[in-house]
């Protein structure tokens, strides 16, 4: 590199990696936000078009058949004439790379738009001037395959043009949609579609060309550096540019005709060396500044993480976010400034300049001391104690991984202040007190760091601190700087609670949401999901309650209720009588809104695992109770099915419920391809001979310790038994409510076969699939549409609507008592 007849060599590669330019990657993502928003939009309007045509006309009128042709004389003349300007303009510059792109782009685009429903449309344009003097220009100006390609060209070109010019031609496209407006009165769709599939082409093709600012300004890096009084001789990349600065090393020679104060502080009293140089025998003073240049690349992904974490983190664990680039370096350059004032910073700021195509620098010198690390146990001490100076003065860190963290003559020292706050709030001073807590554990071990956390800031932060000792709460930058950090959380907290006798560290909330928060809004969603079609016949539903028979319906209520004790049995018997009966009974209306609101059931399942391990049961052994009590449950609904079907008699017509045979057909086929996938793929045998099989024998020990123990098994039976017979009471006694026409025996098989279909169901609760069947078979059986369709809607308010209802309030009141 050659820099004001100076020839500065620099070893390292300048360029920054595909995956890491963020400003192009956000370019792409919101082109392609707005092709699908202007698709959508589209499909939806498409029937309005004409009103909305007609409103505008009303609105703005429509101009004259001599101005209209007078707007697309002047209008489209620069139309046409902008993309060979920009060519013209590569050309003269000799962009060759970019010529490239913008071919690709112009053809990209033009041809996307050319699929149509019949096929590929070629373009209608007329050349021919003697022939089509009239229409030439419209004839670009009505296509929306031109727009897409200027707006493509332009995307692609335009940050290599002047702002100003960039400017007006952005102007000039965009203003196509007002001026069409005011000179046809048509609302311009396919022109919105082509402004955008243009942009997104564009911003596709502008990701692999590149634009000006790649282009590392190191040039005027060292500029800024001279006229600090530092003449740069030689540099070397140390870190290439990615989720953070391009870092450089550069090896210079101290003058004093620098632009520094001549009172100022020196900052370059230590000589430095560049890795493996030697430095040349000189009488001038020579040192070593390190260089951070930032582009904009690093202002998107900031901009990106500000509002990720905005929209995840509470506020309080959100720092104020910053306005530009510009003062996010300012930020860091003050924070290293005031560290260094109380004697912890390990380097000294040099210099910050705003540079050429949005780049900006930070230099500073090299950093003193040595990266702390565990083979000096006064260290632990040492670190402890710096970090406390700077919470004396309210500054918190923010980033302290351990390159962060250096020792020199007894002290500790602290680089990277680019997360640093000053008047730092207490949540801060924890995530600080966490993150050294986590480092040193790594480094020290378990026990002493602990004790050093202790004695430097007390027991009672301490034990605060360790709640952030979580994935959520720790940043991924300082979990990723310690080896095996899961682990060393846990066995920190741990020995956290030995040594200061505390009882149970809570996890401390970082973010706007829990997990459980998040888990009761997709269960919220659900309920009104499934409770839209109810709502739909609650009208006509309330009529017929009119002229029901209320003490049927309040028998069906309390049989309905009786159904969850048997459930609570059953599940009480299966985990071997270890937990509360009665708070198992109540768990069971929680478990009826979690099943409900999920497809399959799968929300109650889990519930009840987790109810079981959290009232004294390990996670095998739950999973193991609740996997043996739908075992049972299963066996004895088919049982009970048959049973009743047995006992109906031949007087019963069952051929309503008997599938097809290309039904029996289809499922027996796909019950053999999903054995022979899981015989084929080997990820998946290995899940069935990891995974499946060892629960598979746990639940075969479990049944055979059942039959050795008579009154286990026949409590978990009557339980199961007594679910299933309950829930064909409660809908014969909401038959019986509204006038009767069936037997308990037919009510009982409707029911059965009804339970299997909500089982088999995907939608959540088996809603549509439940009651649809159910109606189906009471009318097979004879009963009239004026008494099954109320009848079945009873049903399921009682053993459906109203615990789920009730299920919502009481599962809050298992997660205060800490039951789940």
């Amino acid at each position: 590199m050659r820099v004001d007849g100076q020839d500065i060599p620099v070893h390292g590669s300048l360029l920054q990696p595909l995956r890491r330019r963020t400003n192009d990657q956000v370019r792409v993502v919101v082109a392609a936000v707005c092709v699908i928003a202007v698709v959508v939009v589209s499909l939806v309007t498409r029937g309005r078009w004409e009103s909305v045509e007609s409103s505008v006309s009303d609105l703005i009128g429509v101009a004259s058949p001599d101005l209209s042709n007078r707007f697309y004389s002047f209008y489209g003349a620069a139309i046409v004439a902008l993309p060979f300007a920009i060519l013209v303009g590569i050309v003269v510059g000799r962009r060759w790379k970019l010529l490239a792109g913008y071919a690709a782009a112009a053809l990209i685009a033009g041809v996307a738009l050319s699929f149509t429903g019949d096929g590929v449309a070629a373009p209608k344009w007329h050349l021919d001037l003697s022939a089509h003097l009239d229409t030439f220009l419209s004839q670009f100006l009505d296509d929306s395959r031109w727009i897409a390609m200027l707006a493509a060209v332009l995307t692609v070109c335009g940050p290599w043009l002047p702002v100003r010019w960039r400017r007006l031609w952005w102007i000039l496209l965009l203003g196509f949609v007002p001026m069409h407006l005011f000179v046809s009165a048509v609302v311009p769709a396919r022109a919105m579609l082509g402004l955008t599939v243009g942009w997104f082409v564009g911003a596709l093709v502008v990701l692999f060309v590149g634009t000006p600012a790649l282009e590392v300004p190191v040039d005027a890096a060292v500029r800024v550096l001279g006229r600090r009084g530092l003449k740069v001789r030689e540099m070397s990349v140390l870190s290439p540019a990615g989720p953070g600065p391009l870092v450089l090393s550069a090896w210079c020679r101290v003058e004093q005709s620098g632009e520094r104060d001549a009172g100022g502080p020196d900052l370059f009293g230590t000589a430095g060396r560049l890795p493996g140089r030697t430095a040349v025998a000189t009488d001038t003073p020579e040192q070593v500044v390190v260089v951070e240049l930032y582009g904009q690349h690093q202002r998107s992904e900031g901009l990106v993480r500000q509002v990720g974490r905005w929209l995840t983190f509470r506020s309080s664990e959100t720092p104020a976010p910053f306005a530009s680039l510009r003062r996010s370096v300012e930020h860091r350059a003050l924070m290293a400034t005031a560290a260094g004032a109380l004697g912890v910073s390990s380097s000294a700021p040099t210099a910050v300049a705003a540079l050429d195509r949005g780049w900006m620098l930070y230099a500073h010198t090299e950093p003193y001391g040595t990266v702390v690390d565990g083979h000096d146990p006064g260290g632990l001490d040492v670190v402890w104690e710096g970090l406390h100076r700077l919470h004396s003065s309210q500054i918190s860190h923010g980033d302290l991984r351990p390159e962060n963290i250096r020792t020199e003559a007894g002290g500790a020292l602290f680089d990277g202040f680019s997360r640093s706050e000053v008047g730092a709030s207490d949540s801060a001073i924890l995530s600080d007190v966490a993150q050294l807590l986590l480092v040193t554990v790594g480094l020290f071990g378990v026990g002493p760091a602990v004790r050093a956390a202790i004695a430097s800031v007390g027991a009672p932060k301490v034990i605060a601190a360790s709640g952030r000792l979580t994935r959520s709460a720790m940043p991924s930058r300082i979990r990723g700087a310690v080896p095996d950090a899961k682990e060393l959380m846990a066995a920190t907290r741990l020995e956290v609670r030995t040594q200061t006798n505390s009882g149970e560290i809570r996890a401390e909330q970082v973010t706007r949401f829990t997990r459980n928060q998040l888990i009761q809004l997709v269960l919220l969603i659900g309920l009104v999901y499934v409770a839209y079609p109810f709502v739909s016949q609650v009208p006509t539903f309330i009529t017929e309650l009119q002229s029901a028979n209320w003490w049927w319906a309040l028998l069906g209520l309390v049989v309905s209720g009786l159904t969850y004790v048997g459930a609570a049995a059953a599940l009480w018997a299966c985990a071997s009588e270890t937990v509360s009966f009665r708070h198992l009974t109540i768990m069971q209306f929680a478990n009826t809104f979690a099943a409900t609101t999920t497809p399959a059931g799968v929300g109650g399942l889990a519930l009840s695992a987790r109810f079981l391990q959290h009232n004294g049961l390990g996670g095998v052994r739950a999973t193991a109770a609740v996997a043996l009590q739908q075992t049972v449950q299963v066996v004895t609904h088919l049982v009970l099915l048959v049973v009743f079907s047995i006992a109906a008699g031949r007087n019963a017509d069952l051929s309503h419920f008997i599938p097809k045979g290309t039904v029996l057909y289809l499922i027996a086929g796909l019950l053999l391809g999903v054995v022979g996938t899981f015989m084929v793929v080997p990820k998946l045998r290995r899940w069935l001979r990891e995974d499946l099989r060892p629960q598979v024998a746990d639940l075969t020990v479990e049944l055979l310790d059942l039959a050795r123990d008579p009154w286990r098994f026949l409590l978990i039976v009557a339980g199961c038994a007594g679910t299933t017979l309950g829930a064909a009471l409660a809908l014969w006694a909401s038959v019986e409510a509204f006038g009767g026409g069936a037997t308990f025996i037919t009510v009982t098989i409707v029911t059965m076969i009804g339970g299997t279909l909500a089982s088999a169901a995907p939608t959540p609760g088996g809603v549509g699939a439940v009651e649809a069947a159910l109606i189906g078979g009471l009318a097979a059986f004879g009963v009239p549409a004026s008494v099954a369709v109320p009848s079945v809607l009873l049903y399921r308010v009682l053993t459906c609507w109203l615990p789920v209802f009730a299920g919502w309030p009481i599962l809050h009141w298992l997660q205060r008592n800490d039951l789940i």
